[in-house]
């Protein structure tokens, strides 16, 4: 079960910190992910990282401005967003998979998203 946590309402230019819980982690899923879906658009991804390794991958439209990193200890994903634009504002799931893909596709596991809203 994937729990996110931590969206709201912020200004343009400031940050927000989401966590994703996963309790009862499937021993198959190596990867995490997040990925965000705006009014009237495809869900995206927006970035995934390796438990075992913490390699991270990131969409081009938030590298150099969120920070995707996790806690094995705790089975937890963050997503740290800075610099955040009124663009970014949309609806934000975790997602558990076993391979590192920008399709929604395929990763089995969701949890309910967290919406997070940026006013310009």
């Amino acid at each position: 079960q994937l729990q996110a946590f931590g969206g709201g309402l912020v200004q343009a230019g400031g940050s927000l910190r989401l966590s994703c819980a996963a309790s009862g982690r499937p021993f198959s899923s190596s990867v995490a992910g997040w990925f965000r879906q705006a009014p009237e658009k495809e869900r995206e991804f927006v970035a995934a990282i390796r438990w075992g390794t913490s390699r991270t991958y990131y969409a081009d439209s938030v590298k150099g401005r969120f920070t995707i990193s996790r806690d094995n200890a705790k089975n937890t994903v963050y997503l740290q967003m800075n610099s955040l634009k009124p663009e970014d504002t949309a609806v934000y799931s975790c997602t558990l998979g076993s391979a590192v893909d920008r399709r929604p596709s395929e990763y089995p596991y969701w949890g309910q998203g967290t919406e997070v809203t940026v006013s310009s």
